[in-house]
C-alpha cells in the first residue's frame, strides 16, 4: 500500500464492490441491497458521519433499483456512475475565494493548534502571488511557541511580506495594523494567521471573534486536520456556529488517514471546501474540485490536476526542448537527468499514479518506497558522470563504470541496468523517428491520429 492519498483505504473498499457489481450480467434489488451493505461499512470505516452516510446510501439505493439501472445493458457500470454523482452531490459545490471589490482584501485563517495553520497561510500566499496578487502575510499567534518565527521563515523563503509584533502584543491590535500596513504597502490581499489552541475554548473563540469584528475579512477559513476523521466535524461545526466560516480547507489529505471528514464536513456544515494541502511543500495544494475527489476515491484517476500541476510546476520551455532532442536523437543522460529533476517537483510518484485512471491500484500494489529509492540510485549515477559521459554514454567503459559506481554508492550492475535502459529508449525513439514504430503508436492513440 502506498498512503499516498488519504482516501486511499475507502477508494480500495468501494472499487471492491464494484468490481463484483460488474461481474454480473444483471442485477436484482438483493444485489443492489448486498452492495449498498458494503458501501455502507467502507463509508463508516472511513469515518465518514453516520447521518451522511445513512442519506447517501439512501439516496444511491433509490436510484440504484430504479428503471435506469435494471432495463440497463451495463448494469454495474451505472450503478458506479450513481455512487460518483452522489458522492459529488455530498462533496457539494466547488468553493472559490471571493475576495471581490475590497483592497486589500483579508483572509482570516482559524482553526485548532496542529492542524497546519501557519504554513497554510503561506502555500495559500504563494498561491494568490502565482494568479498575480500580491500578498502580505500577517502573525497573530502570539501563543505558540516559535509561530512567529515559523511565520517569517516561511515569508522569507517565498519572498512573500510578514508582518509581526511580537509575543507582547495584541492580537485584535497586531490583526488591525497588519491590514493597515497591507493598505499603506499596496498589497492586494492579507492573511491573517490567528492562534489556535488543542482544544476550542471560549478564550480562543472570543479572539478570532474581535479579530472578525476589527477588519471585518471577506473570507473566514478554516484550516482542519483531515487525519482527525469526526473530530474535525465536531470542530467545523464549532467554529461555524461562533465565526460563520465561507470556507474549509483540508489539510494532510497525503496522510494515511481515513478521510470521512472531508466527506462529510461540507454535508454537516454547509460551508464549502476551497482548498486541499496535498503535502508539507509549501506548493503542496490544490483548489477543491468534488469531481475530481469522487474520481480519485472510486479509482477513475485525476488528470486534470495532474496537467495543471505539471503547467505550474514544470519548465515548460525546458519540456519542449527536451521532447525536440528526443524525436531529433539528441536526447542524451543529461537531459534525462534534468526531466527527472522536473517530475519531482510534482510530488511522490505514488500520488502521480493515483491520478492517472487505471493506475491507482497498481500504486497500492507496487511498493511506492522502492520505486522512490530506485528514482534517487538513477539520480545519484548520473550525477557521479562526467557532462562528457552523460552527452555520449557510449564511452562509458569497465574502468569509467567502476569509478561511476564508487561515486554513487551503487554497483557496477546498477550501472549498466541504468545504461541499457537507456539504450532501449534511444532504440524506441528511433524507431519512432523513422515510422516504423507510428502504427502501434498510432493503434496506441486508437487511431486518432
Amino acid at each position: 500500500m502506498s498512503g499516498s492519498l488519504v482516501f486511499e483505504s475507502l477508494g480500495s473498499r468501494l472499487q471492491s464492490v464494484f468490481d463484483n457489481l460488474q461481474r454480473r450480467g444483471k442485477l436484482t434489488e438483493e444485489d443492489v441491497d448486498a452492495a449498498m451493505r458494503e458501501v455502507r461499512l467502507a463509508l463508516l470505516e472511513a469515518d465518514v458521519n453516520f447521518k451522511v452516510v445513512k442519506s447517501f446510501v439512501a439516496r444511491v439505493r433509490e436510484r440504484a433499483v430504479g428503471q435506469e439501472v435494471m432495463r440497463s445493458l451495463t448494469p454495474g457500470q451505472q450503478v458506479v456512475k450513481i455512487v460518483h454523482d452522489e458522492l459529488i452531490t455530498t462533496l457539494g459545490e466547488p468553493g472559490r475565494l471571493n475576495l471581490g471589490m475590497q483592497s486589500p482584501a483579508v483572509i482570516m485563517l482559524v482553526g485548532l493548534q496542529g492542524a497546519g495553520k501557519t504554513t497554510m497561510a503561506a502555500k495559500l500566499a504563494l498561491h494568490l502571488r502565482k494568479q498575480g496578487r500580491r500578498p502580505l502575510l500577517v502573525a497573530c499567534d502570539v501563543y505558540r511557541p516559535a509561530a512567529i518565527d515559523q511565520l517569517q521563515t516561511l515569508g522569507k523563503q517565498l519572498d512573500i511580506p510578514v508582518y509581526a509584533e511580537g509575543i507582547q502584543a495584541n492580537p485584535v491590535n497586531i490583526a488591525r495594523n497588519g491590514v493597515k500596513e497591507g493598505a499603506d504597502s499596496g498589497a492586494t490581499v492579507v492573511i491573517l494567521d490567528t492562534a489556535g489552541r488543542l482544544n476550542i475554548d471560549e478564550m480562543m473563540m472570543d479572539e478570532i471573534k474581535g479579530i472578525k469584528t476589527a477588519v471585518n475579512p471577506i473570507e473566514t477559513l478554516l484550516v482542519a486536520d483531515a487525519m482527525t476523521g469526526q473530530e474535525a466535524v465536531r470542530v467545523a461545526t464549532d467554529f461555524n456556529n461562533a465565526v460563520n466560516l465561507s470556507g474549509l480547507i483540508m489539510t494532510k489529505i497525503d496522510g494515511d488517514a481515513r478521510g470521512g471528514a472531508a466527506i462529510s464536513m461540507r454535508e454537516v456544515t454547509s460551508v464549502p471546501i476551497k482548498f486541499l494541502g496535498t503535502g508539507e511543500k509549501v506548493g503542496a495544494i490544490e483548489v477543491f474540485y468534488p469531481d475530481r475527489l469522487a474520481n480519485r476515491i472510486l479509482g477513475m484517476g485525476d488528470v486534470m490536476t495532474l496537467i495543471e500541476k505539471a503547467q505550474s510546476e514544470m519548465d515548460q520551455e525546458e519540456a519542449q526542448k527536451a521532447g525536440e532532442r528526443m524525436m531529433e536523437g539528441k536526447f542524451d543522460l543529461d537531459d534525462f537527468l534534468n526531466q527527472m529533476q522536473q517530475i519531482k517537483r510534482l510530488g511522490p510518484i505514488g500520488q502521480l499514479m493515483e491520478m492517472i485512471p487505471g493506475m491507482g491500484k497498481m500504486a497500492q500494489d507496487v511498493d511506492m518506497s522502492q520505486a522512490e529509492q530506485d528514482l534517487k540510485r538513477i539520480e545519484a549515477i548520473i550525477r557521479s558522470m562526467t557532462l562528457q559521459e552523460r552527452r555520449n554514454p557510449k564511452i562509458i567503459k569497465a574502468n569509467r563504470k567502476r569509478r561511476i559506481a564508487a561515486g554513487s554508492g551503487t554497483t557496477v550492475q546498477d550501472v549498466n541496468i541504468l545504461l541499457k535502459q537507456f539504450r532501449e529508449m534511444q532504440n524506441m525513439m528511433k524507431q519512432l523517428r523513422t515510422g516504423r514504430g507510428r502504427r502501434g503508436l498510432m493503434n496506441l492513440l486508437g487511431g486518432r491520429f
